[in-house]
């Protein structure tokens, strides 16, 4: 109106942070969880104790996987895909001005759950909502990830091990929920599998199948998952036709794709999920197929499952073959996988301020739950309690 002053471009950018910051209330941070890795040789066997613990697994058998990490100078790329895509999504929040933390907890190594926690305490942080670099349904891709955020948490826990008086206030933290059906993770892969694509001589791209990769769990453990049940398998069936239904789309091509295995462990007497990607390329190449895009389905980031089991392990099976192949990227910081992690911390803010917000899945997918039910995904080794969680 004539006669009042204008607003400042200062003023203006503090209005629309607050405006965003607004649309993440209840949450004053976000919590980046992943898996965690070791950084130098030293670490490996030490690292690969941490994630075994209670599973009896001999001494032999850690020497055996760690001698892995020797090939890539005793060093997973784990953490530095953390830290890059922790800077990716504090990049993507500035743009979009939200103004929220980004803390980072790994469960199995430096930097820990529980240490990201104590941070948040110290600097205030209220309510969080935490982004799990794992995508789907399972006891180890969800379940396990709870129990650690309960126990890191948990007053007395915390007390126990850091000597945290319970008086202090532990932040309360909100999982988001499975996202291997959003359309940015998808569109990531979409992206992805089009470059492997134009990487193939031109005269076998039209013929090209597409297999889909992801970590292999015992059986029982599959059986198990999500709320009724073999959630695992579904949810990775649905984001892998989508990804080769878009495929089809943009290149014009229908293609064949199919769902297969890496990184069984355990004893042979335990069933895991079959088939193994390698068994799988022989498969293939003994009824014909020429060429191969393997496509790490069941992967945010060039792990060592990546970069051992795929691009050494089934590459190796692949030449000696006589099969093509090329290996599609993982999301990694794609912007639309960034973007993700936005979408899902202002969706599940909206629901929890009693909204019911859009929930974005590629078509043909239901949007998954955002609280486990207390027997969602349960402990093979006995049950603990595990952070958000209601009875059915």
């Amino acid at each position: 109106m004539p006669g009042l002053p204008a607003e400042s471009p200062a003023d203006l950018a503090t209005s629309t942070r607050s405006s965003a910051d607004a649309q993440a209330a209840p949450y004053d941070a976000l919590l980046l969880v992943s898996f965690g890795g070791p950084e130098k040789p030293e670490d490996v066997i030490p690292f690969l104790e941490n994630v075994t613990r209670g599973r009896g697994i001999p001494r032999e058998r850690l020497a055996e996987v760690g001698a892995h990490y020797d090939l890539f100078g005793g060093r997973s790329p784990i953490n530095d895909q953390c830290r890059a895509f922790k800077a990716a999504v504090e990049a993507d929040f500035a743009a979009s001005r939200l103004a929220l933390p980004v803390y980072w907890g790994n469960r199995n190594w430096d930097p820990y759950l529980l240490d990201a926690v104590e941070q948040m305490r110290a600097d205030g942080v209220r309510r969080a909502a935490a982004f799990v670099t794992s995508a789907y349904a399972s006891y180890s891709g969800c379940r396990q990830y709870r129990e650690n955020l309960y126990d890191a948490v948990t007053p007395a826990g915390v007390a126990g091990v850091r000597n945290v008086p319970p008086r202090i206030h532990t932040p309360r933290i909100d999982k988001l929920r499975h996202y291997g059906q959003h359309p940015g993770f998808v569109g990531a892969f979409v992206d992805a599998v089009c470059a492997a694509l134009a990487e193939l001589p031109a005269e076998l791209q039209p013929q090209a199948r597409l297999v889909f990769v992801t970590h292999s769990i015992p059986v029982v453990m599959a059986e198990q998952a999500g709320p009724d049940g073999r959630a695992y398998v579904a949810q990775h069936q649905t984001t892998a036709r989508s990804i080769a239904t878009l495929v089809g789309e943009r290149t014009g091509v229908s293609r064949r794709h199919d769902l297969v295995y890496c990184s069984r462990s355990g004893p042979p007497s335990v069933p895991w999920l079959e088939p193994d990607v390698n068994d799988h390329l022989e498969r293939l190449s003994a009824a014909g197929t020429e060429a191969v895009i393997v496509v790490p389905v069941g992967f945010v980031s060039d792990h060592m499952e990546v970069i051992y089991d795929l691009d050494t392990e089934a590459r190796a099976t692949a030449a000696a073959l006589g099969l093509e192949m090329r290996r599609a990227d993982t999301p990694g910081i794609h912007p639309a996988f960034v973007a993700v992690v936005r979408d899902l911390l202002l969706e599940r803010a909206a629901s929890e301020r009693g909204e019911q917000p859009p929930r974005a899945v590629v078509p043909g997918a239901r949007s998954t739950w955002d609280v486990c039910a207390a027997d969602c995904c349960p402990n093979p080794r006995g049950n603990r309690p595990a952070l958000a969680e209601i009875a059915r």
